[in-house]
């Protein structure tokens, strides 16, 4: 049986040379069983995986949609547009210290110019088109 030796013509070399044969091949077929059992779950973890990142790239898309919609509402504001704001009580006049602006000196005469909400900038409840300055060139022209 084997290549390089001399034929055996004994039938009990050849009936001992072949049931060596026939255990190691079963042997080799046994390896290779287990082997394709574990290349088997092997297949079966990475389609769960595949599946569970499917999933998970649907779900992100959708969360992407979502916060880009999020996003597009905040950028393109209505132009009445004012924010949340607190309750009106809050800025109640007796809430802060009294409010005097920078022109009103102390000795100055003129009637106070009475502030809707005392020590707070109004700029902030502009909407965002008319806060944008980076149009100013083209849109009026330069004082000499």
């Amino acid at each position: 049986m084997n290549p390089g030796k001399q034929a055996k013509l004994d039938k009990a070399n050849i009936l001992s040379d072949a049931a060596r044969m026939v255990a190691q091949l079963r042997g080799e077929a046994e390896k290779l069983k287990e082997s394709n059992e574990k290349l088997r779950e092997n297949i079966k973890d990475l389609k769960e995986e595949k599946n569970e990142l499917r999933e998970e790239k649907v779900r992100l898309k959708v969360e992407k949609d979502r916060l880009e919609q999020q996003v597009k509402a905040m950028s393109v504001a209505p132009t009445g547009y004012v924010p949340h704001l607190p309750h009106p009580a809050s800025y109640h006049p007796a809430a802060f210290a009294p409010f005097v602006p920078p022109q009103q000196a102390a000795g100055n005469k003129s009637a106070p110019i009475p502030a809707p909400f005392p020590g707070m900038a109004m700029w902030q409840w502009l909407p965002p088109t008319i806060v944008d300055t980076t149009q100013d060139p083209k849109l009026w022209p330069p004082n000499a």
